[in-house]
C-alpha cells in the first residue's frame, strides 16, 4: 500500500473512531476493494486495527490507539501545511497527499490547514532568470537513500560506487552525501554521468545525522570560499549592497566619523574581490591586502587603456 494512503487511513481512523471500507474509499479516492485490502494489510503488518462486523460495524483502532501524526495541535497542523503548501504547487504527489491529510484532520483544524496550504507561493525563478529544473537523477537518488540501495555511477569520468546516505539541495545545486570505500564523500549531482543500482543494499551508520553532516560540509566549503580577506571603506548607507554581494563573508567592523564604514569581505582569490569591487570606482577604497589593491589597479589600467582613446 502507498505510504500517503497509510498515513491518511490512520488519521481518518483516529479522527472518526470507526470507518467502513466504503467511507475510506470515498475519502481516499480509491475503490472499496482497494480500501479493504489496505485495511487488511495494516492489520497483517501489526498495526492495531480490527474489523467489527454488523450493520453499524467498520474498522477501528484497538483501544482508541493514536498515531503521533494525528496528535497534532492546531498550531502544529498550521505550521505543517504552511511548510508543505508551497511544495504542493509544483508536486502533484504532495498536492494529493495534502488533500487527504486535510480530510483526515480533526474537523476544527481543517479550515486553518486548508488556508495555510494555500497561503504561500514560492516562485523559484529570479527576476530575469529561468527556473532551473530539478535533475531527474535527484529523484532516483532519493529512492536509493530510502531503499538503502548501493549505486554505481561515473563521476568526473571515473567509475564509482557509493552508499547514498542523504541528498541535499543548496540553492539550485544538488549534492549526495554517501559512504564509499574511502569513507564519507560529498558529490555534486550535476557532475554525475549515469546512475544505476548495483543490487546490493547497505545499512546507514546509526550515528549519521544529515543536518549535522551538511553543516560540517557547508562550513568547510564556506571557509574555502573566503580564504582571501580584504578590508575596505565605503559609505555606510551602501554597506548593505556589499552584504548582498558577499553574503556571509561580509562583516561591518565600524562606522567612522566621516560616515564611511570599515568592512571586511572574503572571497576565494584576490581577483574575485577586485572584480566585484571594480565597478564601484572611487566609492570603495581597499585598505588591505596589497594583492587586492594591485588587482584593482591592473583592472583600472586595462580599462583606461581600452577606453581612453574613445
Amino acid at each position: 500500500m502507498r505510504a500517503d494512503r497509510l498515513v491518511a487511513t490512520l488519521l481518518l481512523m483516529q479522527a472518526r473512531g470507526r470507518v467502513t471500507a466504503a467511507e475510506l474509499a470515498a475519502e481516499l479516492e480509491v475503490s472499496v476493494a482497494t480500501a479493504r485490502r489496505d485495511l487488511e494489510a495494516l492489520s497483517a503488518a501489526g498495526v492495531p486495527v480490527y474489523p467489527q462486523p454488523g450493520r453499524h460495524g467498520g474498522w477501528s483502532l484497538v483501544g482508541g490507539a493514536r498515531t503521533d501524526l494525528s496528535g497534532l495541535s492546531a498550531d502544529e497542523a498550521r505550521a505543517l501545511f504552511l511548510l508543505a503548501g508551497p511544495v504542493a504547487g509544483v508536486s502533484p504527489d504532495v498536492r494529493a497527499a495534502l488533500r487527504k491529510l486535510v480530510r483526515a484532520l480533526p474537523a476544527p483544524f481543517r479550515a486553518d490547514a486548508q488556508a495555510a496550504a494555500g497561503a504561500t507561493l514560492v516562485d523559484p525563478a529570479g527576476w530575469g532568470a529561468n527556473v532551473k529544473p530539478r535533475p531527474e537523477i535527484v529523484d532516483r537518488l532519493q529512492v536509493a537513500v530510502v531503499q538503502r540501495s548501493r549505486v554505481r555511477f561515473t563521476y568526473r569520468g571515473e567509475p564509482r560506487e557509493a552508499d547514498p546516505w542523504g541528498v541535499v539541495g543548496k540553492g539550485d545545486v544538488w549534492y549526495l552525501i554517501a559512504g564509499t570505500e574511502r569513507g564519507r564523500r560529498t558529490f555534486r549531482v550535476d557532475r554525475f554521468a549515469g546512475l544505476e543500482p548495483t543490487g546490493a543494499t547497505f545499512e546507514r551508520p546509526s550515528t549519521f545525522d544529515l543536518d549535522e553532516v551538511w553543516r560540517e560540509v557547508a562550513g568547510a566549503v564556506e571557509e574555502k570560499r573566503a580564504r582571501t580577506k580584504a578590508v575596505l571603506l565605503i559609505e555606510e548607507r551602501f554597506a548593505w549592497v556589499l552584504r548582498d554581494h558577499f553574503g556571509p563573508h561580509c562583516e561591518q567592523l565600524e562606522v567612522l566619523p566621516d560616515g564611511r564604514a570599515r568592512v571586511r569581505v572574503g572571497a576565494p582569490e584576490p581577483r574575485d574581490i577586485a572584480r566585484t569591487l571594480s565597478g564601484w570606482g572611487s566609492a570603495v577604497e581597499v585598505l588591505e591586502p596589497p594583492a587586492v589593491r594591485a588587482e584593482l589597479a591592473r583592472i583600472g589600467t586595462e580599462l583606461a587603456g581600452l577606453y581612453a582613446a574613445g
